[in-house]
């Protein structure tokens, strides 16, 4: 696989996923993706795209009910 920035050659491996909202920020650590040797640049598969999405769908619900207990 070719990276999509770079060109450079994409490697199974793992990456860490960053997510920054008003409330909280979220790190996701060693989510297996496809990494360029190159840059550095992951590339997620469509199941932890699906994950991912789920566990900030999850904690977005779980920040709000936070805040309104407040």
């Amino acid at each position: 696989m070719e990276c999509y920035y770079c060109k450079g050659n994409l490697v199974r491996s793992t990456s860490s996923y960053y997510v920054r909202r008003d409330n909280y920020h979220l790190v996701i650590e060693r989510v297996p993706a496809w990494v360029c040797e190159q840059c550095g640049e992951p590339l997620f598969e469509e199941k932890e795209v699906q994950t991912i999405q789920e566990i900030i769908e999850d904690m977005d619900r779980k920040v709000d009910a936070l805040a309104k207990a407040a």
